[in-house]
């Protein structure tokens, strides 16, 4: 295979795995603010603290029970916690 082909079917596969990061990585923002929004809610529009953010993104991992344990750790209701960790895997 000459090298100007074989580069050309890297930088290829380079686009193709990169553009399809990109594509994915806004679905994940989204689902982390969705759990932000949730205990944002809860403070009355307040911004949520650095916890509340690391403990939503634990939630995006999908480890359910510690995301909650964050976020009542840090103060925010059961009720919202629950709900908020919800949101983050979807």
């Amino acid at each position: 295979m000459r090298a100007s082909t074989r580069i050309a079917s890297v930088l290829t596969g380079l686009t193709l795995a990169l553009g399809g990061a990109a594509l994915t990585a806004p679905a994940a923002h989204a689902d982390l603010s969705s759990c932000i929004n949730q205990v944002e809610q809860e403070l009355h529009g307040g911004e949520a603290p650095d916890s509340v953010r690391m403990a939503c993104y634990v939630g995006l991992t999908g480890d359910q029970d510690q995301c909650v344990k964050g976020l009542t750790t840090g103060g925010v209701t059961n009720t919202t916690a629950a709900t908020a960790c919800r949101a983050a895997p979807q």
